[in-house]
């Protein structure tokens, strides 16, 4: 069955950006001007001078959506690069949380536990509570935090994605 161009994607776009005041802004402002939806957004400086800043946006849309996206991005003025990694080949993809469980007794045994399983570091505890610093992908965070939420899940804090591709190929200016 051919694709009539309405099947639903998600994206990760990495835009190279110059690092100035206003700039996430009117990344911002492109999405949100034209109703297109932000599923996680981060920003950081990459490079020595600390001149450029890399921009990771995950959405989601039609594969017009998505190409009307990058082509408006890559037009505004302090936009150096933009690219699309989930077409683009293999990519990595990893997210940082912060994960606060409060509980006492066999709950705090399950949740260190399971902690374990995940991989997931205790980087703050009391007598009532942990805190556990998990990276991974979204659905390693999701499953820790479904398995806690029975536990004693308090709070979560998450970075929200962050992408490079694999192999030698890189993404500079």
């Amino acid at each position: 069955m051919a694709d009539n161009g309405n099947t639903m994607r998600a994206a990760t776009i990495a835009v190279l950006v110059e690092n100035e005041a206003g700039v996430l802004a009117r990344v911002i402002g492109l999405f949100s001007g034209r109703g297109y939806n932000i599923d996680s957004l981060t920003v950081a400086p990459v490079d020595d001078e600390g001149r450029l800043s890399r921009i990771t946006v995950c959405t989601s849309g039609t594969e017009m959506v998505i190409e009307q996206i990058k082509a408006q991005l890559d037009r505004l003025v302090p936009v150096h690069k933009v690219s699309d990694l989930t077409l683009e080949g293999p990519h990595l993809t990893r997210e940082l949380a912060l994960i606060k469980v409060v509980g006492k007794g066999d709950n705090r045994v399950e949740a260190l536990r399971l902690a374990d399983a995940f991989r997931a570091r205790v980087v703050d505890a009391t007598t009532e509570s942990f805190v556990f610093e998990m990276t991974g992908n979204a659905d390693k965070i999701d499953a820790f935090c479904a398995l806690m939420r029975p536990i004693g899940l308090a709070e979560v804090s998450r970075t929200g994605a962050v992408a490079i591709a694999r192999g030698p190929r890189g993404f500079s200016a």
